[in-house]
């Protein structure tokens, strides 16, 4: 089955490695406090999101 067609794009960046460690620590503490997986890459789309007051496809 083909794959739905998404407007998203994939960049790769590079970040210190003790920036990783805590975000995956604060995405443990977001699942917990959400009851559902929270991912540090989810972490980083929200604070991006907030940061520069960007809507998602759908909510805006």
């Amino acid at each position: 089955m083909a794959r739905p067609k998404s407007d998203n794009v994939q960049i790769n960046i590079s970040i210190p490695s003790e920036w990783k460690k805590e975000l995956e620590n604060l995405a443990r503490i977001y699942s917990v406090e959400e009851g559902k997986t929270i991912t540090f890459l989810d972490l980083m789309r929200r604070g991006i999101q907030e940061k520069y007051q960007l809507g998602v496809k759908g909510n805006e």
